[in-house]
């Protein structure tokens, strides 16, 4: 039997009725025999979601009404222009209801502040809900027998809200119950991503940008042969093209490579989506909604080593370093244990680690409980801070094998003040830390000196 293909479509593919309409182009020609489509909210949706939320939090639920019949608006001008009249009205008839459930639910988040992040999660999840039933309209009105599929139903977490971890054995029961028989009906799935459910039905979300690993659970729950994620650019590039006008699409990443790149700052790839895909050994594949016939960045076991060694660039900022000194430290066991426990009670992830005898520095981008941290490390040692800083991450299969690379980045970068290193910890990444300020001029320095080589002063 023909496995399934996966489709993702972000947020920037469903912008609006152009790129919807662009979206089904690419579902004809790109889907296979057994297509499955995942789909993000419309740009923005989940922002504007999220900010009424929080606005009603604070006691405002009257002032999001605008915001939410902007954002109604916004699909019912899309299903004005693309679905056919016969469906038409009985689309717009949901977006109305979702618009008074949504308020409903606004109103209620002021009142019950010990629900607010499962209510927050039930009103982001409306706009991948939305989007959905829309591509599913519109795909059906271009003769695609497309089937919606309520996510929530397929995808299965534990009940940490706006980050909810997937129950893996429940999300791979759940996903082939209600999957397989559609799709040996031959139709087509479109499911929401980003949004699942506990085993109570109560909604989830995975985090923002789980859209991605909506698609990369879907697919190991389905052994899809392959898993693409269609957004706005042609692949994994070799640097921030913001930064780099002239970044290049790299034809071909391995798992480790490609997530050390999702990690640490590129954007066309979610972090968590190398894992089940790895898990189960199926490529991802990187497309451009607006040129599908790209060949994009396919993403495999297989490392292949770039001449150079150095495949990517990617940085990260907003970072801050965290230094902990402690003489207990020596000769001592049982410290680093203390010291990460703190980060678990705050669940703060940690990017970066260095350690001396005596001391350990790391870096975090999340500082919303960076007081609490601190509060507690300090039971352990003397703490400083450096905010303001970024990340910069060379990433190459080659890094380990290839003479010469350490040195040539750190000559590239001579005269701009290097905070912390690490390598080592993976094969395939060097990491530094430099001032948030000089991370723009360290990453276009870095480009010339190993893609540029004829413009190359390093």
């Amino acid at each position: 039997m023909v496995q399934p293909r996966i489709l993702k479509f972000g947020g920037t593919s469903v912008a609006d009725a152009a790129a919807v309409e662009r979206v089904t182009g690419v579902v004809r020609g790109h889907g296979g025999p057994r297509p499955v489509v995942v789909v993000s909210a419309l740009a923005g949706a989940t922002d504007a979601l999220l900010a009424a939320a929080d606005a009603a939090a604070c006691g405002e639920p009257a002032g999001t009404e605008p915001s939410v019949q902007s954002l109604l608006e916004r699909h019912s001008n899309i299903a004005q222009r693309l679905v056919r009249p016969e469906a038409r009205d009985a689309l717009l008839a949901g977006f109305e209801a979702a618009r008074r459930e949504i308020l409903q639910l606004l109103g209620r988040i002021a009142h019950e502040p010990d629900g607010r992040p499962a209510l927050r999660d039930e009103i982001a999840s409306y706009g991948e809900r939305l989007s959905a039933s829309l591509l599913t309209a519109v795909l059906a009105g271009a003769g695609v027998a497309a089937r919606y599929v309520d996510s929530r139903h397929c995808l299965t977490t534990d009940a940490t809200h706006g980050r909810a971890n997937p129950l893996m054995p429940l999300c791979v029961e759940r996903t082939l119950a209600i999957l397989t028989p559609l799709l040996d009906d031959g139709l087509v799935p479109v499911l929401g991503g980003y949004i699942a459910a506990t085993a109570d039905g109560i909604t989830t979300t995975l985090g923002r940008g789980g859209s991605d690993y909506s698609a990369a659970l879907v697919g190991a729950a389905l052994d899809a042969q392959e898993i693409q994620i269609w957004t706005d650019v042609s692949g994994v590039l070799t640097a921030d093209p913001r930064v780099v006008p002239g970044a290049r699409t790299v034809a071909s990443l391995s798992y480790a490579e490609a997530a050390e790149l999702a990690y640490f700052g590129a954007k066309v790839l979610h972090p968590k989506t190398i894992q089940p895909a790895m898990d189960c050994a199926i490529p991802v594949r990187i497309c451009n909604s607006r040129a599908p016939l790209d060949p994009g960045t396919v993403v495999t076991a297989a490392g292949e080593v770039r001449p150079g060694g150095v495949k990517a660039i990617a940085h990260k900022g907003r970072v801050t370093i965290l230094q902990i000194t402690s003489t207990r430290m020596l000769g001592a066991y049982g410290f680093l244990r203390a010291l990460f426990e703190v980060f678990d009670r705050h669940r703060t992830a940690v990017d970066v680690v260095t350690t001396s005898e005596v001391s350990v520095s790391l870096t975090v981008d999340d500082t919303a409980s960076l007081d609490g941290i601190v509060a507690d490390l300090r039971r352990l040692g003397t703490v400083t801070l450096e905010p303001d800083r970024a990340i910069v991450c060379v990433v190459g299969e080659g890094l380990r094998t290839t003479p010469g690379i350490a040195a040539r980045v750190f000559a590239t970068v001579g005269d701009i003040n290097v905070s912390l290193i690490s390598q080592g910890a993976s094969r395939v990444n060097l990491t530094f830390v430099v001032e948030e300020a000089r991370v723009r001029e360290a990453v276009c320095r870095l480009h010339q000196a190993f893609f540029e080589p004829a413009r190359s002063v390093a």
